[in-house]
């Protein structure tokens, strides 16, 4: 039997930018968190003694404002050379050749594969090959998996590969490919990356698969976040590959149903036994939280003329619950009266108004351009460093729902 670690998107560092604007925001917690994930995939491969470990891209979430993050890295792999697991890597988008313009020398034990063609390195001690390509700039638009080489006959054969695969609903189509694609190879195992949700796409002959990013960064990125450790037998077969969790901050939705409920101390309950089944799921991690309260229930004119008081209930809910493992990211009231649907409800001017315009600014692509042309000046004249990720999809709809809460309180108050 022999084992390795199968990871990708670590976004070391990755700069999280907002959080102050939220109320009681962990944010050294949030900000170091991708350094402690990478800390706990190490410790992993230490613990179970695996013969190598391989990421497959997004190393890094983009150019190093200085060296510590590098540093921080080659320490990292230094624990693991000391004790003989190799590591193999790839580029991604985010951390591509054309994009790093810091470097330092890699730990002998880290193996960085070619941006210029497909490479393989041969483990002679485990009987593996592992194929893969870096990215050479941050848009690929080629299919790589047609220029990897065929299976090296006698090995277990392993392709690393930043990919959508046939494309997937919020990630850029890089590296496009199919799953025929892939499968054509012939290979035992493809090591993918880019895709930040846990996804198998295929079970044996080949084993395709997605591990996600290691630690969530944003109200998107939800649930459990690790890799994949992949256990084979002699006859180079996968015995088992198992995701093992090695997120310390987790993001999660809490959604509240919030049908029959009396009044606004009702909903406060339901919320305390729905946070209360969450805890019990994310262990020690901290939480954090974007509620979301829905239905119709009897408090729905309480709750909507009172938004802000009613937000800092849950708030506090969080605290008395979380014992300081929970953080209140946002709260979501989309409540409404018995029997009277919330598109209903707001069929009144000026709230169907309202209603309908924030609808038509979901779109990420028309809620970007409009930020654009709203920020365009601002942009010009400020530092780079203080409007970068102004207008990311994350921080614009973060936006977004804080000025439909702030206007509906406005519109209802009475």
């Amino acid at each position: 039997m022999w084992k390795f670690i199968h990871a990708a998107d670590v976004h070391l560092d990755s700069p999280q930018r907002g959080l102050e604007r939220y109320e009681g925001a962990p944010v050294a917690e949030c900000r170091g968190a991708t350094r402690r994930a990478l800390e706990n995939l190490v410790e992993l491969a230490l613990r179970e003694s695996v013969d190598f470990v391989v990421l497959v891209g997004d190393l890094y979430d983009g150019d190093w404002p200085d060296y510590n993050t590098g540093l921080f890295f080659s320490r990292q792999m230094a624990r693991l050379r000391e004790v003989g697991i190799p590591v193999i890597l790839v580029r991604g988008n985010h951390d591509a050749a054309n994009r790093m313009t810091k470097d330092l020398k890699l730990a002998e034990n880290v193996r960085l594969l070619s941006d210029r063609s497909a490479e393989t390195v041969v483990l002679e001690d485990q009987g593996v090959a592992v194929h893969g390509r870096s990215f050479p700039a941050r848009v690929v638009v080629d299919n790589l998996s047609l220029s990897y080489p065929p299976r090296l006959g006698g090995y277990f054969n392993i392709g690393l590969l930043h990919t959508c695969v046939d494309g997937r609903e919020g990630h850029e189509p890089y590296a496009p490919c199919s799953l025929t694609d892939l499968r054509q190879r012939e290979y035992d195992y493809w090591a993918l990356g880019h895709i930040h949700a846990r996804e198998i796409l295929h079970r044996d002959e080949p084993w395709i698969v997605f591990p996600g990013n290691i630690q969530g960064r944003h109200a998107r990125e939800t649930g459990p976040k690790g890799c994949f450790l992949v256990t084979a037998d002699d006859s180079q077969r996968v015995v088992s590959a198992e995701p093992r969790w090695l997120d310390v901050v987790r993001w999660e939705t809490c959604r509240v149903d919030a049908r029959g409920a009396r009044d606004g101390d009702e909903l406060l309950l339901r919320f305390q036994e729905r946070l209360t089944a969450l805890l019990r799921e994310s262990g020690d991690r901290l939480v954090a939280l974007r509620v979301e309260i829905e239905g119709p229930t009897p408090a729905h004119p309480s709750i909507t003329s009172r938004p802000t008081h009613w937000l800092n209930e849950i708030r506090q809910v969080g605290i008395d619950v979380g014992n300081g493992r929970v953080w209140v990211e946002k709260v979501l009231l989309r409540t409404s009266l018995p029997g009277t649907p919330i598109a209903d409800e707001m069929e009144a001017a000026p709230l169907a108004e309202l209603a309908a315009y924030l609808g038509e600014l979901r779109d990420t692509t028309r809620l970007t351009a409009l930020a654009d042309s709203v920020f365009d000046d601002l942009v010009r004249k400020l530092p780079p460093d203080l409007v970068s990720g102004l207008t990311t999809p994350e921080r614009l709809e973060g936006l977004l729902d804080d000025v439909a809460l702030l206007l509906r309180e406005r519109l209802v108050r009475p």
